[in-house]
């Protein structure tokens, strides 16, 4: 199968919102006040959260078609935790990302424990968010213009 290309551009509106640009979404990324911006959209951070929630979403619903599991109901929560340090050039001792990422999976199914486990093994097994997130991928940063 051939690869599928996803992208965004998009531009700054002020020094803590970006507007971005996914085909024909629009999406309005800041920050809270405290953190220098006028919460008119989630952070960067809370997006990837949400991105990785929308991905097990849809990874669950495809494998749990393909086991038989019949889903009533998905809750899906997750947190993690940052030391802003190295974001505001106070320290280099925490790294800039998450600490740790928890993830609350709250499925209402037909399932067995046993094919509960099956499952959410096939959910990150084959989720791309989750495979990003475990493992280093090659990235380029260019300048242009």
């Amino acid at each position: 199968m051939a690869d599928l290309l996803f992208k965004i551009d998009g531009e700054a509106q002020t020094a803590a919102r970006f507007q971005a640009n996914a085909r024909q979404f629009s999406l309005v990324i800041d920050e809270p006040p405290a953190l220098g911006g006028d919460d008119l959209g989630a952070n960067p951070v809370e997006f990837l959260l949400a991105s990785y929630a929308g991905c097990i979403n849809v990874v669950a619903h495809l494998t749990a078609r393909e086991l038989g599991i019949k889903v009533e109901k998905l809750s899906i929560a997750i947190s993690g935790n940052i030391n802003p340090a190295r974001l505001l050039g106070q320290s280099d001792v925490d790294r800039a990302g998450f600490k740790q990422i928890d993830v609350e999976f709250s499925p209402i199914t037909d399932a067995s424990p046993e094919l509960t486990k099956q499952w959410i093994s096939a959910i990150k097994n084959r989720c791309p968010i989750n495979d990003n997130l475990v493992s280093p991928t090659p990235l380029s940063f260019s300048l242009v213009g």
